[in-house]
């Protein structure tokens, strides 16, 4: 619960709040690089403006339809040079369907981008208190520093573990469940068995190309995502304190002109 809630609309924006399932906060964000992992893998670009339902939605929908209109094997059999097998593998009903909501994915998500980081600018500006702890029966969370190279390493070895070492359950949770759901598929475990074992064409037949580049989207999400996280939590975290100290502990006569401390 915020525990800054104005019911006197003395506040219009918070730039960040501090809940039981991770630290949702608004910060500038280059509009191009969201757009881009919306085209990567749509819902991907939503879900690094915290838009976790519509990102949900558009991540499910990119699965469904991508799989039953088997695009990825067509990527793979046309980077291959098998052009002809590559059309075969289409299938035209559901790849018709696939295109206006691929694309409406990447242009809400530029166009929410920037009219979040308008928003940023406003609540920055305004800088209203907001909730840097909140504790319940099943979680804490609060404001802290993190090594943002860890949550790169954690996110390198498994997707989804980068994202609990910040506390971002829902998509930790997420990212997690998915990976699983796309390792299992592809049967990618299997064939680094054999990759093992020397057995390279056993490794090769036993995968299953469409659900395989699914992965490489989602591993390179789950890096991103907590890197830049990582260090806008980090960011947060400074300007609280920051606050915090110069409203408990700084005299109220304080001043800096020119580069020059002034105490009057």
């Amino acid at each position: 619960m915020n525990n800054f809630r104005n019911v006197d609309n003395q506040y219009r924006r918070f730039k960040a709040h501090v809940s039981l399932f991770g630290t949702t906060q608004l910060h500038l964000r280059n509009p191009y690089a969201i757009a881009w992992w919306s085209a990567a893998f749509p819902g991907f670009g939503h879900l690094l403006l915290s838009k976790y339902l519509r990102g949900f939605v558009l991540f499910i929908w990119e699965v469904v339809v991508n799989y039953e209109a088997k695009i990825n094997l067509a990527m793979v059999d046309s980077f291959s040079g098998h052009i002809e097998l590559a059309k075969h593998d289409l299938h035209p009903r559901w790849m018709l369907m696939y295109i206006p909501v691929y694309l409406f994915g990447i242009w809400d998500s530029y166009r929410t981008t920037v009219d979040m980081n308008n928003v940023y600018l406003l609540a920055e500006r305004e800088n209203a208190p907001y909730n840097s702890y909140s504790i319940g029966a099943v979680e804490i969370n609060y404001l802290d520093k993190r090594n943002p190279i860890m949550s790169v390493i954690w996110s390198l070895f498994m997707p989804g573990l980068g994202q609990l070492h910040i506390h971002r359950i829902l998509t930790a949770f997420f990212a997690l469940v998915w990976t699983i759901v796309f390792l299992y598929a592809s049967h990618t475990l299997e064939a680094v068995q054999f990759l093992f074992f020397g057995q390279i064409q056993n490794a090769t037949q036993v995968l299953d190309k469409q659900w395989l580049l699914y992965m490489p989207s989602m591993w390179g999400f789950a890096v991103y995502d907590s890197y830049i996280n990582t260090v806008e939590s980090n960011k947060l975290f400074e300007s609280e304190q920051r606050e915090f100290l110069i409203q408990n502990y700084q005299h109220s006569r304080f001043q800096i002109k020119s580069g020059k401390v002034v105490h009057k």
